[in-house]
């Protein structure tokens, strides 16, 4: 028997149509890529003093740099470590406390306010306090992170459990199905995008509670290498480490983006 699979038709010419709708996408945005860092460059050239500015061309030549020396890894890995943990810790902490609050009206109607209270709390107002609590090492900069996500995933799971098919909640309990069971073939099922969008905004939000933490009290990582550059008056340096922040926020979102391709598939 031969070991070639034949394809049909219709799901071959899908698979290309696929292909070719994500080849373009890609595409276009190298495309939008390449013409706002042109525009950057030409406006550093003609319109604008690159002294207040920088230009691409100048932040690339620093990044070489850096690679070469060792500290834009000394740098990026300090701050991805504490971005990534406080992170993570967010989302163990946020998931199982949104699904008790949401099973929990009362009590969520409870401390709804005082919830909201604290979330709307500047955490670069909060950040002095940190320092005098943690200490200046890595701790606190990872619990900064860690406020700053771990709302997005309890108020985002809290309403994904709310929103939950009722039917299928009552269906479950006339078959009197598990409460374990339950969880597992509707709550989980229905919770997960909520969860994959707190992590999409926890991204941005974990790395700003890094780069906070940094600019306090830090004598590495990307906040303190903008906030050293910004005081040697080092344009390239500050656009340096902002390109690579924004190039580890685009980067873990299409992680996320292909993570959630698998679990649609799933559900």
């Amino acid at each position: 028997m031969s070991d070639n699979v034949a394809i049909a038709p219709e799901a071959k010419a899908s698979w290309q149509g696929a292909r070719a709708v994500g080849g373009n996408l890609q595409f276009r945005r190298a495309l939008l890529l390449l013409a706002l860092l042109g525009a950057w460059e030409f406006a550093a050239a003609f319109l604008v003093n690159p002294f207040w500015s920088s230009r691409p061309t100048l932040v690339i030549e620093r990044l070489a740099a850096m690679t070469m020396d060792g500290s834009l890894w000394r740098h990026t890995s300090i701050t991805l470590l504490e971005a990534g943990a406080g992170l993570m810790l967010g989302a163990l902490v946020g998931i199982p406390l949104g699904v008790l609050l949401a099973r929990a009206p009362r009590t969520s109607d409870t401390v709804e306010p005082l919830i909201m209270g604290i979330y709307g709390l500047p955490r670069v107002a909060l950040a002095p306090l940190f320092i005098l609590w943690f200490g200046i090492g890595l701790f606190s900069k990872i619990m900064m992170s860690f406020t700053m996500v771990v709302f997005v995933f309890l108020l985002n799971v809290r309403e994904g459990v709310r929103s939950a098919d009722p039917d299928l909640l009552d269906l479950m309990r006339s078959m009197r199905a598990s409460p374990l069971y339950t969880a597992r073939t509707v709550l989980l099922p229905g919770i997960v995008p909520w969860i994959l969008a707190a992590f999409r905004l926890g991204i941005g939000l974990s790395l700003i509670g890094a780069v906070v933490g940094e600019l306090v009290g830090s004598s590495r990582g990307l906040g303190w290498y903008i906030q050293s550059s910004g005081g040697q008056l080092d344009t390239t340096g500050v656009f340096t480490g902002l390109t690579v922040l924004m190039i580890i926020a685009m980067l873990a979102n299409q992680l996320i983006a292909l993570f959630e391709k698998g679990v649609i598939l799933w559900r």
